[in-house]
């Protein structure tokens, strides 16, 4: 490992001399979430080592905030892991995607065996399995962790999720767990699993993000456009809901974003917004992941894919031009509008049960295919603060998964499956309501559909099978006979049983 050799800066600023010892942690990369998370760690009274590519990001951080903690600033890669005690523990807080890469090839080659570089930041888990497989192999410990909270919660106290290997959640963990927000006196920060299986949680997490919102979207919209209620009507309404089952971040959070008024033009803040909602990735990668492993999330697809349809800009305003046919809409009236805001908010609960339902599942086939063992109780448990998606029913889903760890489905857990029962009139009335009216309403519909697809007896898939047979002689399984068969459809129509290593020779539609 290269030594301390240089002790100024590119930009002719001495470094602060080691006021004693070696740092217990390191964070490079100093942007928002780096230096916040960094001015955390010193907080809580570990000795942290700072550096950025560009060094007056570290000399901004100490003049600002160094008064908050015990900070080492480096200007250089080769002084700040130097000033590291072993087992380094190095946290990079960088873009993610090639400048990840680019600062591991920089760090590496300075680090020793048996040291953990950790990546913070919001990477692919495929890109967390490859670089912990190549650190490993050099006597490394890369540990892929997802850190969700945002700016105020990198800096207050963030929900954590970091993978890797159990010996470096060993030297790791006790520091991640005292930044951790704290929800009932348990640490918002556990080990999640091997390799990639913490940005793996945390991409879930995401995609479950944007399913709530989705949803939360669709009610406001149902509301506004089936009763002509205001933004800070609503703002009322999004705040009794969150004195309830509904109470969560992102829904008091609504209340404020409908309650805000613009101050150039004084309109709700919600009217100057341009109807655009972006994304940065993570709910498309899960979509893509769940479609490699075969599982329906169709509340997060459905929300990607209404983002997608805000931004296209031109088709939206080419339709609007051409004046397609809808429903005549107007306002609910009478017998129609009379509790129509409390069944919005029980398809809410329920739409919101199903999202969650369906990325649980998601991480239970990653967690098999991969060979995580995650502990779906643990991770509604460090879900209830310091993230995103933190809500009153993360102790629901928690107690479910504690009373059965092989639990097939959160809709079978005896609480959420009698208060979807209980939802269920007021959530075929929303969405029969959101058709009439020609209200966009998919997670709400998509939601009720899966549900309606689980609890079904059979489903018209043996038609599709059946198609399939016909067309590409796919093959079919029978209900009365073990085996696989198929219809000599050109033939004379008769049928006859598969050998299975024949079925590789078939079309793969």
């Amino acid at each position: 490992m290269a030594g301390t050799t240089d002790t100024t800066s590119s930009t002719g600023t001495p470094a602060k001399p080691d006021p004693g010892g070696l740092a217990d942690v390191g964070v490079t990369g100093l942007a928002v979430m780096g230096r916040n998370l960094a001015r955390n760690i010193a907080r809580h009274g570990h000795a942290v080592a700072v550096h950025n590519r560009t060094a007056s990001r570290v000399d901004e951080l100490v003049a600002e905030h160094g008064d908050e903690g015990d900070f080492r600033p480096s200007h250089s890669l080769e002084d700040f892991v130097a000033s590291l005690a072993k087992p380094r523990r190095v946290i990079i807080m960088v873009k993610a995607g090639k400048a990840t890469d680019a600062v591991i090839d920089e760090l590496v080659p300075l680090l020793e065996e048996g040291d953990i570089v950790v990546d913070a930041g919001n990477a692919h888990y495929e890109d967390t399995r490859r670089r912990e497989h190549d650190l490993r192999e050099r006597g490394l410990h890369f540990v892929g962790t997802g850190v969700s909270g945002g700016e105020e919660g990198a800096l207050e106290g963030p929900s954590i999720m970091p993978g890797g290997s159990r010996e470096s959640y060993e030297a790791l963990g006790p520091i991640l767990e005292d930044i951790a927000v704290d929800v009932d006196g348990t640490p918002c920060c556990t080990y999640v699993g091997p390799d990639g299986a913490g940005h793996f949680v945390k991409m879930v997490h995401n995609g479950i993000e944007y399913a709530d919102m989705q949803l939360i979207a669709e009610a406001y919209d149902l509301l506004r456009q089936g009763l002509d209620l205001s933004p800070a009507q609503l703002a009322d309404v999004f705040d009794e809901w969150n004195e309830g089952d509904l109470e969560s971040f992102l829904v008091e959070i609504t209340a404020r974003v409908l309650r805000h008024e613009d101050a150039s033009t004084g309109k709700p803040f919600v009217d100057v917004v341009v109807d655009q909602a972006e994304q940065k990735g993570t709910g498309r990668w899960t979509v893509q992941s769940a479609l490699d492993l075969g599982v329906p999330v169709t509340g997060i697809a459905e929300a990607v894919f209404a983002r997608a349809l805000s931004g296209a800009a031109g088709q939206r305003k080419a339709v609007l031009d051409r004046g397609l046919a809808g429903p005549s809409g107007g306002r609910l009236e009478g017998a129609d509008a009379e509790g129509f805001v409390d069944a919005v908010r029980q398809a809410l609960y329920a739409s919101k049960v199903v999202a969650y339902a369906q990325g649980f599942d998601q991480i239970t086939a990653a967690s098999q295919e991969y060979g995580w063992d995650i502990d779906r109780g643990m991770m509604a448990t460090i879900w209830r603060g310091g993230c995103i998606i933190r809500a009153r029913f993360l102790d629901r889903i928690k107690q479910a998964y504690d009373k059965d760890q092989h639990l097939a489905s959160l809709l079978l857990d005896d609480y959420f499956a009698e208060a979807v029962a209980d939802a269920q009139d007021a959530w075929r009335r929303v969405v029969a309501t959101a058709v009439r009216l020609g209200v966009p309403a998919p997670g709400f519909s998509s939601a009720l559909a899966y549900y309606d697809g689980l609890r079904r007896d059979r489903l018209p898939a043996a038609l599709v099978q059946g198609l399939r047979d016909l067309f590409g002689a796919h093959t079919y399984r029978r209900v009365d006979a073990e085996g696989t068969y198929h219809v000599l459809w050109s033939e004379d129509g008769s049928e006859e049983r598969q050998d299975t290593q024949d079925q590789g020779s078939h079309s793969p539609h």
